[in-house]
């Protein structure tokens, strides 16, 4: 018994041991398998920018002391720099500043950064290797704001070539001072400059140069303002003084601007003209229209005011006059010596229909020839209105030898009393013409403001066009 069992146990070992060994069968999935090709298809790739073998550390970073500049106790490093202006985005009179995108560009040579490769002639890198070795650590001078923009990722970029020469660029929106003159504001044009700089080393350790000269300023031939119209980019460099740390390296992208004209003619100077001229409109109405002039007098008054008032809440409270100002000045000086020119008529006539009233009742016998003669002077009434006015009804109209007869009896009359006002009237007759007849201050400011507003125009354009 013990035998069979042994011989079960040996026959099952036997069948187990010859199923292991057969091959296993692959399960049905539907699908076909395709014969793999003998060779594959690949794209050409840059045999420069693949690495052969087992990949290595080119770049040692790790093995140098990377917060030292290159050629440390040495001659000063030289550092190229070229820009390209992307975009200039704004400018403020208020602020006195601009706001400028530019591609800033360094080029120089760290010889800890070279590397032996048949393969690669430059390796770039993004922004995470800037913080593993020097850089040049150049700002902005004179500017208020500033950062590198970021979105996807930091724009910057480092190109390391075999020799250790170093390319290394980023994008970066400044906010920069200007000195503006505003003098000749709104017919001037503006010069800004931005200044760059390195913080730390002087000359002596960092030496700043445009690379390219004249050619290292590149601009966006689709650049352009609202206000003002970009005359032209250029270069500078020159040292800079600090008394307690020396001279350093700077270097200057100017460009120069000169401002559009015809928004001020339409916003500021054509309102203001129209202004002027409406309110010479007030020679032509009847001074004893009071209403009339004076409330055309006060609106022109008030328009001008507002206008000058909105032109200076856009501006810098500078504390010189401003071309603008001038014309807005004189314009409201003119404006104003029209509602005076209408104050003066007025008094005058007041005060002469005073005196006229006086005569009247000092002379009751001959007031109404008085009264006649002066409104015929003025010319605002017929002879026959003049003595109805009088007192006079138009059936006393008195004939030519009257007139005459009733003139000697007057003169004789009243020869000793207005011994003194002949004399005058002899001395100044055309002083008194215009004194007695007060129109004829409106005909003359009818011609003296429109020649005197010309003549200023004429001066102003010349000036400061």
């Amino acid at each position: 018994m013990p035998y069979f069992i042994r011989l079960i146990l040996f026959l099952f070992c036997l069948m187990v041991l010859v199923e292991s060994r057969k091959p296993k069968r692959k399960r049905w999935t539907g699908q076909v398998e395709m014969p793999k090709p003998s060779h594959l298809y690949k794209k050409n790739l840059d045999m420069t920018k693949i690495r052969k073998g087992k990949p290595q550390q080119l770049l040692r970073v790790d093995e140098h002391d990377f917060s030292m500049r290159p050629a440390f106790g040495g001659p000063a490093i030289p550092v190229g720099v070229d820009v390209q202006v992307e975009s200039l985005d704004s400018i403020s009179e208020v602020d006195m500043d601009f706001t400028m995108t530019l591609y800033l560009r360094h080029y120089w040579k760290d010889e800890r950064l070279a590397f032996s490769s048949a393969s690669n002639k430059s390796m770039t890198f993004d922004g995470r290797l800037v913080k593993k070795i020097w850089v040049p650590d150049v700002f902005f001078v004179h500017s208020k704001r500033s950062f590198t923009h970021d979105t996807t990722t930091d724009n910057i970029m480092l190109r390391v070539f075999p020799d250790g020469h170093v390319l290394y660029s980023m994008r970066i929106t400044v906010t920069a001072m200007c000195n503006m003159d505003f003098s000749h504001f709104p017919l001037d044009s503006q010069t800004c400059s931005l200044e760059l700089e390195s913080y730390a080393y002087t000359d002596e350790d960092l030496m700043l140069y445009w690379k390219n000269g004249d050619e290292s300023l590149k601009t966006d031939e689709k650049i352009s303002l609202s206000q003002f119209l970009i005359q032209k980019f250029h270069t500078t460099s020159r040292l800079a003084f600090y008394s307690s740390t020396g001279w350093y390296n700077r270097l200057y992208i100017n460009f120069t601007l000169r401002r559009h004209i015809f928004f001020f003619l339409l916003q500021t100077y054509f309102p203001a003209t129209l202004m002027v001229m409406l309110s010479w409109v007030s020679f032509w109405i009847d001074r004893r229209a009071v209403p009339a002039r004076v409330s055309l007098g006060i609106t022109t008054v008030l328009t001008m005011t507002t206008i000058i008032t909105g032109v200076n809440a856009s501006m810098p409270r500078v504390s010189y006059v401003k071309a603008v100002d001038i014309y807005l000045w004189v314009s409201f000086v003119f404006v104003f010596l029209s509602v005076l020119e209408y104050a003066a008529v007025n008094y005058l006539t007041t005060v002469q229909e005073r005196k006229e009233r006086k005569l009247r009742e000092k002379f009751p016998g001959v007031c109404g020839m008085l009264h006649s003669k002066t409104m015929m002077l003025d010319g605002s009434y017929s002879e026959s209105e003049a003595n109805s006015l009088a007192g006079y009804p138009r059936s006393h109209i008195l004939t030519e030898e009257e007139r005459q007869d009733k003139t000697v009896v007057h003169l004789g009359l009243s020869g000793d009393a207005n011994a003194a006002r002949k004399k005058g009237l002899l001395k100044g007759q055309m002083g008194f013409r215009i004194f007695q007849n007060t129109h004829a201050i409106d005909k003359y400011s009818r011609l003296i403001f429109p020649a005197s507003y010309i003549f200023f125009n004429l001066i102003y354009w010349s000036v400061f066009s």
